[in-house]
């Protein structure tokens, strides 16, 4: 399966430089961009892009990217102001900017295609500019998911194989320019399971670290049979892995039981550790190096009634480190944890913003919450309870009051899933911060 390692010393050498060199912090965000992205929209964003996937039967069916206005002092604010269809149904599902944020990368778990946007030309009507398809005769992976920058390439997180299906899958690395670089494996064996999901760098300790979901075969079944299906419930990831980020390779396994998904760095200056929410057991993870400089993995909180499956699906992290939202799925709940002490997460607010939530995105202030409504076609919820929208929410540190609703079933376009922000081109091209500048 796993083909390739070629062009892995160039990326090597760019990682290395990059990580020796600047050691920036493992500052991200709005809020969970690599470290590496420039631009960062710290005051008002003016354009949400929503990845969403297309409905058979509703408008041209296809998979698209949707632009909403996000800007209150706009006129196009709430309102989709463009929509980009790709071409055919493959699973929309992740998406990330490159390290310039001059494009935007959003794959298909499907079909593995990979469409290049450029969002940097003019944000309010990205383009599409190329599309890859090589990824799995290079690799052997399938289902690319996460979308992860680094200086002048991306790495790409994949959820399977095109072999057996299952979890076990790898890590490849293109260039900005959409050319294949390298594959890396993620280790199956001595406590590993190989399962992939998320990635999230820390440049200042020179590690990274994945997730584990599952795999073809269960995230494009339907869920109501996937759960009756003992055999397939056993093939979910129970692991995290910490990398070297200079060499790419695996350094240690983490027990991470039930699926751990999102993977979010604190941005507070001088913190250093991570914190995921495993989907299955509904429970925080703090990943955290002890007085030895050992990383270990370590529940921290609980999410909801693990009882009731509640199923976290998405997190975000304030800019200051000290506040968690989690969304979970089955329930429609909007949770806030007060992280500040993350050994010990307390939630301190809860509130149901749907009847089916899946990923939620912040804004750097805090001020800002955006949700949207669409898990896995296959999973999402059925007749009444399938609603898809987007949710725009400002934040008082009180209570979430909905500032915009965009019905995407209502609209045409699909099911609401990955959302990025963007700002004015100007604004977007002109800042270069310290940490890119310093690469």
């Amino acid at each position: 399966m796993m083909k390739s390692f070629v062009g892995f010393a160039c990326v090597a050498a760019i990682i290395s430089t990059a990580a020796g060199i600047a050691a920036p912090p493992s500052r991200a965000d709005e809020t969970c961009l690599s470290p590496y992205t420039a631009s960062l929209i710290k005051g008002q964003e003016a354009y949400l892009h929503v990845w969403t996937l297309g409905e058979k039967g509703l408008g041209d069916e296809s998979d698209k990217l949707v632009t909403i206005g996000a800007d209150p002092k706009s006129s196009s604010y709430g309102k989709v102001i463009n929509s980009v269809s790709v071409g055919g149904r493959g699973e929309a599902h992740h998406m990330g900017f490159t390290d310039d944020r001059k494009y935007l990368w959003a794959g298909r778990l499907d079909d593995c295609k990979i469409f290049i946007f450029d969002v940097g030309t003019d944000p309010s009507h990205p383009a599409l500019v190329k599309t890859i398809t090589d990824l799995t005769g290079k690799t052997g992976y399938i289902g690319p998911h996460t979308f992860y920058a680094i200086p002048g390439r991306m790495v790409i997180g994949a959820l399977s194989n095109d072999k057996t299906r299952d979890g076990v899958t790898g890590i490849a690395v293109y260039s900005n320019k959409g050319e294949f670089l390298s594959a890396h494996p993620i280790p199956a064996d001595n406590g590993g399971d190989g399962y992939g999901y998320d990635i999230a760098i820390n440049p200042k300790k020179n590690v990274f670290l994945t997730s584990s979901f599952t795999g073809w075969n269960n995230y494009m079944m339907d869920i109501g049979k996937l759960i009756k299906d003992a055999e397939a419930m056993k093939h979910f990831g129970n692991t995290m892995v910490l990398w070297n980020l200079k060499s790419m390779q695996p350094e240690k396994i983490l027990s991470v039981p039930g699926a751990p998904l999102e993977i979010r760095w604190s941005l507070k200056e001088g913190d250093d550790w991570a914190i995921t929410a495993s989907a299955l057991t509904s429970k925080l993870w703090l990943i955290n190096h002890d007085a030895k400089d050992q990383w270990q993995a370590k529940e921290v909180g609980t999410i909801g009634d693990p009882a009731k499956i509640p199923l976290p699906v998405d997190i975000s992290i304030s800019a200051d480190g000290t506040r968690l939202w989690v969304n979970t799925f089955m329930d429609g709940t909007t949770h806030l944890f007060d992280i500040s002490d993350p050994e010990h997460p307390k939630q301190i607010y809860e509130k149901v913003t749907g009847k089916q939530v899946n990923m939620i995105s912040q804004s750097w202030d805090g001020k800002r919450v955006y949700i949207t409504s669409s898990l896995l076609e296959n999973w999402d919820k059925k007749g009444d309870d399938n609603e898809q929208v987007l949710r725009a929410y400002d934040w008082d540190g009180k209570d979430l009051a909905l500032k915009f609703e965009v019905d995407f079933f209502k609209d045409k376009l699909g099911r609401p899933h990955h959302m990025k922000f963007s700002g004015q081109a100007s604004k977007a091209s002109l800042e270069v911060p310290g940490r890119l500048a310093s690469q």
